[in-house]
């Protein structure tokens, strides 16, 4: 108990140290986006995200294997096998290299075919968007290539580390904005040449920092076929998942550019801008969480592990609740205020997109869960399968003529039908038992959103449409979502060591 205990204060200073930096980084990001849509103008800052969108296609092959980077370096971090660590870490960087070659073959016949004859782009910046495609092909190598880097810095829980090199991330984000509004030249050549430098600078700071500071990040080249065989089992069951959640979120971004034009890409772009800032504080949480949850498989500690799965996806689903309400109910003052003219769809985007959030973050930990224990072929087959229907169902509903926010809810289904087949499977893969987590996550969820709904929803259809209103439902729904999360939502010692903390936190102030 008393292990648990510290492992749980690490967690709580991890997540506090990924907040700091995540904190920074919304502010800045949604400045910055403000600035780049103004600058850029809605056609170019729809063609950077669908053209963009084009070469992170061809992550649907790397993110099968990020995850079992991911995955084999904190499992034998969690075991204590320092040797085997070594032998992991240089053989995915050999991996992750090949694959880089593999991918840049892809994108340079197959996708630059895709962008030039089937994209939905005006004629006059097909010139700028080759050179975005080109700079966006040097940007996701860049970002593969650093994988088992940032990989080898969160199972070792360095969360300070982490947590700086995102600040001098967006910082280097505010540079380039400055730097667009100093230049007269092609804008969006520019954005993505300066997008490129920055992630080649991100890759050299993760390389020097683990050398310096982990004996197993010296690369040395290494051939382990037993292990390459057991990393390319599991990253070939995981291309299932990592496929899906690129056709749910790319693949669509496409579907929606050739059906509907550039200009739903943009309001799909300021939707997707939000919620990431949303899903920023749930990432942060999750990031510190993960490992353990990992390493307490490795360890055979079920009933620990069980613990943070449970309430870690409650967690998730709270932080998330927490800005997703505002959000929902005021969507068009709060897109007025950040972006003065808001492009068409981008209100109705942006609450189906929250709603898809919602749900989806329920399953955060679940799906770490799967992963810690590598044996993913049934759960891959079945959940990973069922997410890759979201693509063929959007291109029919587009194609026999139904209107853009159909492919939403057709995934809002689909991650509903996923999130039952995770806890039907998960129940024989690490013994979680279903009405454990129903009782201990959804239950609390759905109690805390039923409560912290009432008040606001009477001010919204009781009070006319002004910026009063808007003050007074923003400071209402913070008041009964932490009191709702706080009375409904917390069990008797969770508020226990809340107040506990508290108390802590006054005496030092006093």
């Amino acid at each position: 108990m008393l292990e648990d205990s510290q492992k749980n204060k690490r967690i709580a200073k991890n997540t506090l140290l990924l907040y700091v930096r995540m904190l920074f980084s919304m502010l800045i990001s949604l400045y910055t986006s403000r600035v780049i849509l103004q600058t850029l103008g809605v056609k170019d800052y729809g063609i950077y995200n669908v053209v963009g969108g084009v070469v992170t296609m061809f992550s649907i092959l790397s993110g099968s294997l990020s995850a079992a980077i991911s995955r084999f370096i904190t499992y034998e971090l969690g075991k204590g096998d320092t040797k085997k660590l070594s032998t992991i870490f240089s053989s995915v960087v050999n991996i992750q290299i090949g694959l880089s070659l593999i991918i840049v073959l892809l994108a340079e016949t197959i996708g630059l075919w895709f962008l030039n004859v089937k994209m939905n782009i005006p004629a006059d910046r097909m010139y700028a968007s080759n050179w975005v495609y080109q700079l966006s092909i040097l940007t996701f190598v860049l970002g593969l290539i650093s994988v088992p880097y940032s990989a080898v810095i969160v199972a070792y829980e360095r969360m300070s580390t982490f947590a700086y090199i995102g600040i001098f991330e967006t910082t280097a984000k505010l540079v380039v904005v400055y730097m667009l509004l100093l230049f007269t030249c092609d804008k969006l050549i520019l954005f993505a040449t300066l997008m490129a430098m920055i992630a080649l600078i991100i890759r050299f700071i993760y390389g020097v920092y683990c050398k310096r500071h982990f004996e197993e990040c010296n690369y040395k080249f290494v051939y382990d076929n037993t292990l390459f065989k057991k990393m390319f089992s599991f990253a070939g069951w995981n291309f299932l998942g990592a496929g899906s959640a690129l056709l749910m979120s790319q693949g669509v971004n496409i579907l929606m550019n050739m059906f509907f034009g550039v200009t739903l890409n943009v309001a799909r772009g300021i939707a997707n801008q939000v919620d990431n800032a949303v899903q920023q504080f749930v990432n942060n949480f999750t990031t510190a969480i993960n490992p353990q949850i990992t390493k307490s498989y490795a360890t055979d500690n079920l009933s620990y592990m069980h613990q943070l799965v449970s309430v870690g996806s409650k967690y998730s689903f709270f932080l998330t609740w927490f800005f997703a309400l505002p959000i929902l109910l005021e969507t068009n003052r709060i897109l007025s205020i950040w972006l003065k003219v808001v492009p068409e769809y981008s209100v109705l985007f942006l609450k189906l997109t929250i709603g898809i959030s919602l749900i989806s973050v329920i399953s955060n930990t679940l799906v770490t869960s799967m992963l810690a224990t590598g044996d993913i072929k049934k759960y891959q087959i079945i959940v990973g399968g069922l997410g890759m229907t979201i693509f063929p169902l959007v291109y029919i509903a587009y194609k026999i003529g139904l209107p853009p926010a159909t492919s939403y809810l057709i995934h809002m289904t689909i991650f509903i039908a996923q999130l039952c087949f995770r806890l039907y499977l998960l129940r024989n893969m690490i013994k979680l038992p279903i009405m454990y987590f129903v009782k201990n996550t959804l239950l609390p969820d759905v109690k805390v959103l039923l409560a912290s709904s009432f008040m606001p929803l009477l001010l919204l259809y009781s009070m006319q449409d002004t910026f009063f209103r808007f003050l007074v439902i923003c400071i209402v729904c913070v008041c009964s979502t932490i009191g709702s999360i706080y009375i409904i939502g917390l069990t008797k010692s969770e508020r226990a060591l809340i107040n506990q903390y508290m108390l802590k936190f006054k005496a030092r102030i006093i």
